[in-house]
């Protein structure tokens, strides 16, 4: 039997880091001597709100990440909670989402967030969950502070839109466990699949199928390490209470051993 409601965080870390050129995927780079994929990992652990987290990754690191969670004490996962990445990262979000399916409650509350996306805080995780109680769905979004352009061929420019009215989606991305699997299925079985344009997050994912997204306003230090700019602007952005809680808890750790 099925437990009852709860929420969980839905960790996609199955990138391999192409675009970082590093020799290692992205979530496990470094910073202050943890890898971001814990520094992302403490975040859900320790809010109040959070009852468990499951894990996408890519397979020849699980057994890494693996031990990676019990040395620093990540106890929200469950046994047999990472799982092994699929073949996009739409396919290894299905993937958690089907293992979360099997052993949550239909109406469980999902937080879709990045494993390189470390700087999020408990305000943006709570207004998600309350959100979706309000309104059924969530994506965590900033106001665009510089002019949109939209250039079709990369060269010229089409067209400027009102910045007032363009918003960047970032995450989590949060819905009722039934829906987005119902969505992801949906995709799944039509024609284009995953290989849909149109399909870049599960936002997209959710409103190809009709559903209405609601948003709330996040912040623009909550960024995406993608790059080798964005590991250096993460660390320009790590602000003094980060600093001071990954000193306390390498220290913790260092008293432990």
């Amino acid at each position: 039997m099925k437990d009852n409601q709860k929420n969980i965080a839905i960790i996609f870390a199955g990138g391999v880091g192409d675009r970082m050129g590093a020799n290692i995927p992205k979530q496990f780079l470094k910073i202050y001597g943890k890898e971001i994929i814990i520094h992302t990992l403490e975040k859900f652990q320790y809010n109040d709100n959070i009852d468990l987290i499951y894990v996408g990754c890519v397979k020849e690191y699980i057994s890494f990440l693996e031990d990676l969670v019990k040395k620093y004490n990540i106890t929200k996962i469950p046994v047999g909670g990472i799982i092994s990445g699929g073949d996009s990262g739409q396919d290894t979000i299905y993937r958690v989402l089907k293992k979360t399916y099997e052993e949550n409650s239909d109406d469980s509350i999902c937080l879709i967030h990045d494993g390189v996306r470390p700087l999020i805080d408990d305000k943006v995780i709570n207004d998600n969950i309350s959100c979706v109680k309000k309104y059924g769905s969530c994506v965590t979004a900033t106001k665009a502070f510089e002019t949109p352009i939209i250039s079709r061929n990369g060269s010229e420019v089409d067209e400027i839109l009102e910045r007032k009215i363009v918003y960047t989606a970032q995450a989590p991305q949060t819905f009722y466990l039934s829906e987005i699997i119902e969505a992801h299925e949906k995709i799944r079985n039509s024609e284009l699949g995953y290989n849909n344009p149109k399909i870049v997050d599960s936002c997209s994912l959710m409103i190809e199928c009709g559903k209405k997204v609601h948003l709330i306003e996040g912040n623009r230090g909550n960024i995406k390490v993608t790059t080798v700019e964005d590991y250096i602007n993460l660390l320009a952005n790590l602000s003094v209470k980060d600093q001071e809680q990954i000193y306390k808890l390498n220290h913790q750790e260092e008293k432990s051993e």
